[in-house]
């Protein structure tokens, strides 16, 4: 392919001031989706959960479908499907289909997005389907769901990205199409959505896009916004503890063993500041994973939560390493499970790690992180809604896009330097923890977050009175 334009994200600004953002792929299909800056950060002046019933609301009847039915046989004609995910800062829909059914896609996404009916009918289904989510979460034998939604309630207290995620079930109820409608008319705007597409003409997607999404009346009408909440994430730190029998997680010929589950977390950076690429390069010497991966090529054996941790500790069952990104904050933490009798230990080896990443940094292990951050960067990036996704959520964020060998160069420049100013700068914070499972002998939260400013991250002792 000749030059470097093939390659580049075009973006174009409408008169209403939504942004179209389109990136070449070749292929017969295309990947078209509207992203929305609104999720569960926003609903300080709301009922908690708004954002997950508009989630399970999506593809619903609008003003011009019947039906969920109508919308899926109208893709189906174009080999089409959709799907749409709400995230704490996001909601996006999108579709993919044959590149050929362009306008019936782009006139679908628009109707879906600003044209919902939002029937009794439907709103009382999505009530089911969320407690019955709500059970399920609770039910489940993989703790990460819940253990992260504590994690950032802990580490932002009641504000911004510490918000539920999920619809709280005694507000299941009190949500009504009243409520839906007072949170789109702020949220919903157009200069807070990017029409994004994968494999299509630029100038061909804005045609629709002025077709379909400019002038557009929304159902709840276009009154004045006046109460979009603009609050900036604070990050407070804390412990969130929630006493749950395991026991019972998971029955069969091989149960798996009743567990504690511990996160601990540490405040990093937004995905706008610089030292957000020396963050996602730590996090990925960090690496880990569970006791029962098994070996090989690309598994990351060589990370240091491997190596010092699973490596020599068999008992500890998981050992992993997380880092949550947003517009003004970010969240690098580690997450850990054990018997509920080796918690203590379980505690001092993670604050150990903590410190750990303060020290030497050695020249191999460095390189290896990030090589392997370079190629899990490129095979994502094969996939069409993956570049879709990031071509969204990039225009959304700053109205450009940093293309992958852009980021490849920024990550080749990181220097063990950069590692340890942004691990300096991160231990002095107040640790964020959650603790799920039979919490009998977990350390205090003072203890935790002494351990964490000492020089070898061990607890305080416990002197026990002699008898």
């Amino acid at each position: 392919a000749e030059g470097r334009e093939q390659f580049e994200t075009r973006v174009t600004v409408l008169e209403n001031g939504l942004r179209v953002a389109s990136q070449n792929k070749f292929g017969q299909f295309c990947t078209v989706g509207i992203l929305i800056n609104s999720g569960s950060r926003h609903e300080a002046k709301y009922l908690s959960g708004i954002s997950h019933f508009l989630e399970k609301l999506a593809f619903s009847s609008t003003a011009q479908f019947g039906s969920k039915d109508e919308i899926l046989l109208t893709l189906e004609k174009h080999g089409g499907i959709c799907d749409c995910q709400a995230s704490r800062d996001t909601i996006m829909y999108a579709v993919s289909a044959d590149a050929k059914g362009l306008d019936t896609v782009v006139n679908l996404l628009a109707d879906v997005a600003l044209q919902p009916r939002l029937s009794d009918e439907e709103i009382e289904m999505t009530r089911t389907a969320i407690r019955f989510e709500l059970e399920d979460l609770n039910m489940r034998p993989d703790p990460e769901p819940l253990l992260t939604e504590m994690i950032h309630a802990a580490a932002y207290r009641e504000n911004t990205v510490g918000l539920n995620r999920f619809c709280p079930v005694e507000n299941t109820d009190r949500i009504d199409r009243g409520v839906l409608h007072s949170y789109l008319r702020n949220y919903y705007t157009p200069d807070r959505m990017v029409l994004a597409g994968v494999g299509i003409e630029h100038e061909q997607l804005v045609e629709c896009a002025r077709k379909h999404l400019l002038g557009v009346e929304p159902v709840w009408g276009s009154g004045q916004t006046k109460d979009v909440d603009r609050s900036v994430a604070q990050y407070t730190g804390g412990i969130v503890k929630v006493e749950k029998d395991m026991s019972d997680v998971s029955l069969g010929p091989t149960p798996i063993p009743e567990l504690t589950h511990i996160m601990i977390g540490l405040e990093s950076c937004s995905f706008l500041e610089e030292d957000f690429i020396p963050f996602a390069v730590l996090n990925m010497m960090m690496g880990g994973g569970g006791s029962f991966s098994a070996g090989g090529p690309g598994k990351g054996m060589f990370t240091r939560l491997y190596l010092n941790v699973l490596n020599r500790h068999h008992w500890m069952y998981n050992a992993t390493s997380y880092h949550h990104s947003y517009e003004d904050t970010g969240l690098l933490c580690i997450h850990a499970s054990a018997d509920p009798k080796q918690v203590r230990e379980m505690v001092e080896i993670i604050t150990r790690e903590f410190i750990l990443m303060a020290g030497a940094v050695g020249e191999v292990e460095l390189e290896r992180a990030k090589t392997q951050l370079k190629s899990m960067l490129m095979m994502n990036l094969e996939a069409r809604p993956v570049i879709f996704e990031d071509v969204g959520r990039q225009v959304l964020a700053t109205n450009t896009r940093k293309l992958p060998h852009e980021l490849c160069a920024l990550i080749s420049q990181v220097k063990p330097t950069d590692i340890k100013r942004v691990v300096t700068k991160m231990l002095h914070k107040k640790p964020a923890v959650a603790a799920l499972g039979d919490l009998t002998d977990l350390p205090s939260y003072e203890h935790i977050q002494a351990a964490l400013s000492s020089k070898d991250g061990r607890l305080p002792r416990l002197y026990r009175p002699f008898r």
